[in-house]
């Protein structure tokens, strides 16, 4: 067991990678971020979400690296770090209208 090869510890946390972008309330949070840089309390407007469900998530995409945050006064900011999470969120829509037929059916979970 610890003797794991190192490229299916590659594989793995690619694996990792895909599923930061798998949740539909991280990628609604994401969507958000594109536009521009904000507080946890516009987030939760925006999306009409908890303010306990929007921390969840915005804990999670910083702790992956996928967001960025920075203080301003008493408010937290939440952004956007890389122009590389952009175009993983525009490959996804490329992708889907590629495949939305197929991705109806589809039983990836």
């Amino acid at each position: 067991m610890g003797h794991e090869h190192p490229e299916q510890r590659k594989l793995e946390l690619k694996a990792k990678v895909f599923k930061v972008f798998s949740d539909p309330t991280r990628l609604k949070i994401l969507e958000v971020l594109r536009e521009k840089e904000r507080n946890v309390t516009e987030i939760m407007e925006i999306l009409d979400m908890k303010q306990s469900t929007v921390s969840q998530h915005l804990r999670m995409l910083k702790e992956c690296g996928v967001v960025d945050s920075r203080r301003n006064g008493r408010e937290v900011i939440y952004s956007i770090p890389d122009e590389m999470i952009n175009e993983i969120l525009d490959m996804g829509e490329r992708l889907l209208v590629l495949t939305v037929e197929n991705m109806m059916t589809c039983v990836c979970e």
